[in-house]
């Protein structure tokens, strides 16, 4: 398919804002059952008996089969297009098999017993399942990205727009998470489980809605193969393994994602166990995380982009995120109200890192649209991976000495700013990763994230790379 300077010209024109609407609000259904997964799921598993690391085990392996989905969905995609059947069929998928997630656990009744690994069997499969549908919904809605416009600051502005209602999702999630607690109150186990069935049960109902809007409003993109008058066939995936460009995008992205998904699992024992905070907080902190969230995914959406501006707010993200976990570090239990402080803090720092991130992809895309869905889908399978084994380590060691930790996060957290001081000033590069995620019961959660972290800042003195070079304004 061979495409003229005009229609080049077409292409590369801004999106109106219901066009952008339309996009933003596909990844809603993911998002709501994101969010669900991420903070009550640890809970729930815990709640209904489940060892800390049988529970661990039940998120690895939804986690590793969601990594391994997007390798193939990326690859399948590439090949055939049709991202909006691939975007239903994921969505029919998360929805059927999420319900089962937060469910009882149906060879329990069958079998008629209540077996720790009958419960760990059952459960992991369903969550094996319900991220299948997951990562096929994400990588054709994130890759649909590259093939709706060639315009680089509108392909920002819907990202931006998509992690926009990604904040949305996660409050609706808050709001219905805040009624259920305070409208139902749990006398026995049972009541308990299904306070967190009925957030499940509720947050799929509005995610469908919204995937609903996306599919009726949002064109199938033409998967363009060639622009400037040439045609070119489908890349190969040693294309991108060539590419520096494609290793440091893919440190960004996957320590954004570690960051903010690991402090989002953890969230909720930390304010209970560690901070002593009222049972409301589960929903009221993190509520407070993405309303500001919002509000800056917005403002991002009316700047014009440049790569030295995506450096320059995801840097911004990145201290932000610092001084936040500096803060989570030493804050004791008795100042538990600067908690909420800190929630605004970790919200603007989450928003200013995931645009920035997530817009890092389509630099590193740019034209090359016949191999961009493997591009998101690799990066997400390093995504699942880490996140999965990272949850893994951290529940499965939650009793780990306490002052040992404490000394060593302290001191990767002081490396950390060395290195990225260090690596600030010893070259001029475009990607750097500085985060800090959320404590988690004593502590270790900032320790692995920190030592993780502080290893990648150290990397950020590369060549010089694409991201430097200005793009073309709206």
């Amino acid at each position: 398919m061979v495409f003229g300077m005009g229609d080049e010209e077409s292409w590369s024109k801004p999106l109106g804002r219901a066009s952008v609407f339309y996009y933003g609000v596909g990844h809603m259904l993911n998002d709501i059952t994101s969010a669900c997964w991420f903070t009550y799921l640890l809970v729930f598993l815990t709640d209904i008996g489940l060892t800390p690391r049988n529970t661990a085990t039940v998120m690895l392996s939804g986690q590793i089969a969601d990594g391994f989905t997007t390798i193939f969905a990326g690859e399948l995609i590439d090949r055939f297009g049709h991202f909006k059947i691939w975007h239903g069929a994921g969505s029919v998928l998360v929805a059927v098999s999420f319900s089962s997630v937060f469910g009882i656990c149906l060879p329990c009744k069958i079998f008629r017993t209540n077996s720790s690994a009958i419960l760990t069997i059952s459960y992991s499969t369903f969550a094996a399942i319900f991220n299948v549908g997951w990562a096929a919904t994400q990588v054709s809605h994130m890759s649909m990205v590259n093939c709706i416009t060639l315009n680089p600051t509108t392909r920002v502005v819907l990202a931006s727009c998509r992690n926009a209602f990604t904040m949305v999702a996660n409050l609706s999630l808050y709001a219905v998470a805040l009624t259920v607690f305070n409208v139902s109150k749990p006398r026995t186990p049972i009541d308990i489980e299904n306070q967190y069935r009925w957030i499940a049960y509720l947050s799929i109902f509005i995610g469908c809605c919204f995937v609903s809007i996306f599919l009726i409003g949002t064109k199938e993109p033409r998967l363009k193969q060639g622009i400037h008058g040439t045609s070119n066939h489908r890349i190969s995936w040693a294309h991108w393994f060539k590419k520096v460009l494609y290793y440091q995008v893919a440190i960004v992205y996957v320590l954004t994602r570690l960051v903010t998904n690991v402090s989002q699992a953890f969230l909720a024992f930390y304010v209970i166990n560690d901070l002593q905070m009222a049972q409301s907080s589960k929903a009221l902190v993190p509520a407070i995380i993405y309303i500001c969230s919002i509000v800056v995914s917005v403002i991002l959406q009316e700047i014009t982009w440049t790569g030295q501006r995506l450096k320059a707010f995801f840097t911004a993200g990145g201290v932000l995120w610092i001084f936040s976990g500096a803060g989570i570090l030493f804050l004791p239990s008795t100042m538990q109200n600067l908690m909420y402080l800190l929630s605004v803090a970790i919200g603007v720092a989450n928003a200013l890192m995931t645009v920035t991130g997530v817009s890092m992809q389509s630099v590193l895309v740019g034209e090359d649209l016949n191999g961009c869905a493997f591009v998101y889908g690799s990066l997400s399978f390093l995504d699942k991976i880490s996140c999965g084994l990272a949850l893994y380590i951290l529940e499965s060691n939650q009793d780990i000495n306490t002052t040992m930790t404490k000394v060593l996060s302290s001191v990767c957290l002081g490396n950390m700013i060395i290195l990225y001081e260090w690596s600030k000033v010893s070259s001029s590069v475009c990607l750097e990763s500085q985060s800090s995620p959320v404590l988690y019961y004593s502590h270790e959660t900032v320790l692995v994230s920190l030592v993780i972290t502080g290893i990648a800042s150290s990397t950020t003195d590369l060549v010089e790379g694409e991201l430097c070079q200005p793009t073309v304004s709206r």
